[in-house]
């Protein structure tokens, strides 16, 4: 079947098709015209026989000037090194564009969930007040990168994941499971997310609207704008909702812009994002306040370039985030009210190139972290006036610099990928002040069908200005903690081959001065505190891709499931009676999902998940805030149709459609049955 794509009119036209699809029912009905296959590969005209152009002794030349010329555009594995899949040592899990648009969600961090080895435990629906973590770690352990700029907010990692841009942005979501340091900075301790942003080449612009459950409203709208050099894709997006429950509203409103061009031998790139919300944070901190309230800023802005001189590949850096944060343990009253400003300012400078033993790469950051607050920091005497309340000061403030210096290579003997390096860090105050994380990853491919993997890595990370200096009627920070540290040990195999994929992977990590809260006893408040931990993961993926196994059938396109299991110990320290994070990992989590295609246009997809989580809380449904209960297993079914007819398109989503309860974090219950609608369309 050919996809049409009209450009344009008349007697004469020219049609230009834009897809082929191996249908039983695909009928080739333009005979007669001149007929234009708009997406054609130069790599399929590269592997076609052609006698003439194998008569000639400079034919693989042609091909590769060819192919050069035609400027396509090749993924890459982030990190210090780039590279295609194919040549990388990691075992990378990869959400695709094609996967997002299935999923019809309404935030990233919906999104994330697609992901088995990914805890995502939400206090609010659509997003709000969202933590992240990756293979049993908690939210402050894993790097957020937004096209490959960490946007980890030092404050807390609570308010990391508010994301300037939605799911129409992204290309694809690459994760990475174990520590990262060396290929994405400290912050990376048990893994990394990088969020890839889309870069179209036509221009073109595109509109959503939808609308559903608990008065849920929003619009979005993304623009490419592309030239001969220059690329331009800006956003934007607001949702408001009533709530799933009492004091659950929300408001959030996100902007964002990228750039990208290419003069001879320099491909620059420059982004700035925007995100704000304010939300009734119902019980989200503490059962005994039910009422409380926050209000989230955040600006990002960042530049970069890679200069290509000779066979050296030169990439400077500097990104800038400002974040603010206004709390309420009332609402509406300044009972507990805390302001509290960030900044982050961060400059890089690496460079790479190719010889005969491999790919190298070394370089270096500064990254400088400051607070100004009314609650977290040092009692400082240069106070300022907080934005907005000339009555309010930041009477405390802190600030700390990190500089790390890095080294990787990367070289390949026959079907054997190997990558190793280092991470030494330095950081301005506190215990600990220098670092050392080397590692190294191995691949080997024995068949082309199959891939094995191994890796040992090390990496720390800083405590946050939470961690440190928080402070309040139920939690008390800790100003004598120390880097967190993690050394993981991976193995794994991948196997791939018409239509059918599957992997399996085990990792070991073994983590020192882990930092969570904790009560020590039933009466107790929550303290910051630190312990060694030992964490067992193991993670299964399948997938069968039907319109590869079976192209005659034309209804079922694909189906995948994966498990996920972990174990995690405590290794030291006083016996703790309630924690808040390290130990409510996610023990199982189980996944599946089916995807439908109907009449050329209907597309159905259905996901199902079950997961146990270890822990419990401090259940305050019957008054007695001290009662702890374990948390209960739980499934979620989801279901999603869309009507994609270009330019237009509908869809709609029901989600938990068993109107299931369930809890993510503490006393704060999930949205049960969610309906959402929604309309777009693309000029």
């Amino acid at each position: 079947m050919f996809y049409y794509n009209n450009q344009v009119s008349g007697k004469d036209a020219v049609l230009t098709f834009r897809r082929f699809a191996r249908k039983s029912y695909a009928v080739f009905s333009s005979l007669g015209r001149e007929v234009h296959v708009g997406v054609l590969a130069v790599s399929t005209l590269a592997c076609a026989h052609n006698a003439v152009l194998a008569s000639r002794s400079d034919s693989l030349e042609i091909v590769q000037q060819k192919m050069s010329d035609s400027e396509l555009p090749v993924a890459t594995v982030s990190g210090r090194l780039p590279l295609s899949p194919e040549k990388s040592a990691y075992m990378v899990d990869v959400i695709t564009r094609e996967e997002i648009e299935k999923a019809h969600v309404q935030s990233i961090n919906d999104l994330l969930k697609l992901c088995t080895n990914i805890d995502v435990r939400q206090r609010g629906a659509f997003g709000i007040q969202t933590d992240i973590g990756v293979g049993g770690g908690t939210f402050e352990q894993i790097c957020i990168l937004l096209n490959g700029v960490c946007i980890n907010n030092p404050q807390s990692g609570h308010l990391t994941a508010d994301f300037p841009v939605g799911p129409m942005d992204i290309e694809r979501i690459e994760v990475y499971d174990g520590a990262s340091a060396r290929s994405f900075g400290s912050q990376a301790l048990n893994g990394a997310i990088n969020i890839i942003t889309r870069q179209e080449k036509q221009t073109d612009t595109s509109i959503g609207l939808q609308a559903g459950s608990y008065g849920t409203i929003g619009a979005a709208m993304a623009s490419h704008i592309s030239s001969q050099r220059v690329v331009h894709h800006a956003s934007a997006g607001g949702l408001r909702s009533d709530g799933a429950v009492d004091n659950s509203d929300f408001t959030k409103l996100r902007a964002f812009y990228q750039g990208t061009g290419r003069w001879k031998d320099v491909q620059a790139d420059w982004q700035a994002g925007y995100s704000g919300q304010r939300f009734g944070a119902n019980i989200f901190y503490s059962a005994a306040y039910p009422d409380q309230w926050e209000r989230t800023n955040r600006i990002f802005l960042s530049g970069g370039c890679n200069w290509r001189i000779g066979s050296f590949h030169l990439q400077p850096r500097l990104s800038w985030t400002r974040s603010y944060d206004h709390f309420q343990l009332i609402r509406h009253t300044h009972t507990g009210e805390n302001f509290h400003r960030g900044d982050v300012l961060t400059g890089e400078l690496g460079v790479y190139w190719d010889w005969l033993a491999g790919r190298t790469a070394i370089g270096g950051e500064v990254r400088k972290e400051s607070i100004l607050s009314t609650n977290l920091g040092r009692p400082t005497d240069d106070v300022q006036h907080v934005e907005g309340h000339k009555d309010i000061l930041y009477d405390k403030k802190d600030h700390r610099y990190q500089s790390t210096c890095y080294l990787e290579h990367k070289a390949q003997i026959s079907n054997v990928m190997m990558s190793g390096g280092f991470l030494l860090l330095h950081n301005s105050t506190g215990a600990n002040r220098f670092a050392f994380c080397p590692g190294v990853n191995v691949s080997w491919k024995p068949l082309s069908s199959v891939k094995l993997y191994a890796s040992w890595n090390r990496s720390m990370r800083l405590p946050s200005f939470t961690d440190l200096y928080y402070k309040s009627p139920t939690q008390e920070g800790n100003k004598d903690l120390r880097p967190e540290k993690m050394n993981t040990m991976k193995l794994g195999v991948e196997y791939s081959c018409h239509g059918l994929s599957a992997s399996l992977q085990s990792s070991y990590r073994h983590g020192k001065d882990m930092i969570d809260w904790v009560m020590y006893s039933p009466d107790d408040i929550f303290h910051s505190t630190q312990f060694a931990l030992d964490n067992w993961e193991l993670l299964w993926k399948g997938k069968a891709d039907f319109c590869s196994l079976m192209p005659s059938q034309s209804w079922l396109e694909s189906l995948d499931m994966s498990c996920m299991y972990n174990y995690q110990t405590k290794k030291e320290g006083a016996e703790v009676y309630k924690s808040n994070y390290s130990l409510e990992y996610l023990r199982w989590k189980i996944r599946g999902g089916i995807h439908f295609r109907f009449f050329q246009h209907l597309q159905v997809s259905g996901y199902v998940s079950w997961q146990k989580r270890m822990g419990g809380y401090l259940d305050a449904s019957q008054g007695a805030a001290n009662q702890y209960t374990k948390f209960s297993p739980y499934a979620v079914a989801d279901i999603k149709l869309s009507w994609d007819a270009r330019p237009c398109s509908l869809f709609l989503s029901l989600e938990n459609v068993g109107n299931h309860k369930y809890f993510d974090y503490g006393n704060v219950p999930q949205p049960g049955f969610v309906c959402l609608g929604g309309v777009s369309v693309r000029f």
